[in-house]
């Protein structure tokens, strides 16, 4: 791989700090030199901020726009994420897949800045050999990162406090809800990995989600985020496959495949003690999947939305 997903991610960045104002962004650089953009934190953010999260989630290779969605008749305020490198965008860059925990300071880190510090096994199934001098991370977090974690994650990374830049939002803002809606795609490619399914042979992505409203507070806003995705998702996917292998695996993918899907994901963890850990892996992915063969040309789809879920999640 040539693409470097950091200084492509970094260059995002810089447009979003310059433009800070507009965006209801606060840039701060702390003692060390670490970049830190908080975009729902104590800023007030909003949906510009979320849509360049997300976008610099995905190391610059896939592309975020907002747009009114019609889910069994009803409108909804949503976004769509489209890429043409789903297994970079999606899987080496914007899985939340690493975890900070330093010192008592806690936050899921996503973006392309995993590439470089390479934690998750899943990279032995991508073809990515990271090499940038500066890397970008996300972080879904209420408190701003401290130069004892930023020295922990400019180290992992291997790239100099300077050079790394950090963003924050937390799930209860609109930043924040934003930029996981928009891993609707991303879900789709990791349940893939999960299945064992070669995510290299994916040609392009087209995602939608629906945009929840900001929830009360980050638990909250945790339900109605997985929600958005796993019962409000649609994702379709041009894949390298034969129409055989395709029609088997259309039916594996969606959320609904899991024996864990059917309620607000809310009541889910709650039910699992707030242990992400206790809940099928198997439900993380949209609600309705297509898959399309370069081969024949085929589409094979599985899943559904359901509004009443939905319904019960956002607005309750």
């Amino acid at each position: 791989m040539t693409l470097s997903l950091n200084k492509r991610a970094v260059e995002l960045a810089d447009r979003l700090a310059a433009d800070a104002d507009a965006a209801g962004v606060a840039v701060t650089t702390l003692s060390n030199g670490t970049r830190v953009i908080d975009c729902g934190s104590q800023a007030p953010g909003g949906l510009t901020a979320g849509k360049a999260m997300a976008e610099i989630c995905m190391g610059g290779l896939g592309t975020v726009e907002f747009t009114p969605l019609t889910l069994s008749g009803r409108w909804l305020p949503g976004l769509t994420v489209t890429t043409d490198r789903p297994a970079l965008a999606c899987l080496a860059a914007q899985y939340a897949g690493w975890k900070i925990d330093l010192d008592g300071y806690f936050a899921m880190a996503s973006g392309p800045g995993r590439a470089l510090i390479r934690a998750e096994d899943l990279y032995d199934d991508l073809d990515v050999d990271e090499k940038a001098d500066v890397a970008a991370l996300v972080l879904e977090t209420r408190d701003p990162p401290t130069v004892e974690v930023a020295e922990h994650v400019a180290s992992r990374a291997g790239v100099a406090p300077g050079a790394l830049t950090l963003l924050i939002a937390p799930t209860a803002s609109v930043a924040g809800s934003t930029q996981v809606a928009a891993r609707v795609v991303e879900t789709a490619l990791h349940k893939l990995h999960e299945l064992e399914f070669d995510v290299r042979r994916v040609r392009s992505a087209f995602g939608s989600a629906p945009l929840p409203p900001v929830a009360r507070d980050d638990g909250a806003g945790i339900g109605r985020t997985n929600d958005a995705v796993l019962y409000g998702g649609q994702v379709a996917l041009t894949v390298d496959a034969e129409d055989e292998e395709l029609e088997g695996l259309a039916e594996r993918v969606p959320a609904s495949a899991s024996d864990a899907y059917g309620k607000p994901f809310g009541e889910i963890l709650e039910e699992a003690e707030w242990d992400f850990y206790k809940i099928d892996p198997m439900l993380f992915s949209p609600a309705l999947i297509m898959l399309t063969s370069t081969d024949s040309g085929r589409t094979f789809s599985a899943g559904d939305v359901d509004l009443g879920i939905l319904e019960r999640s956002f607005w309750s």
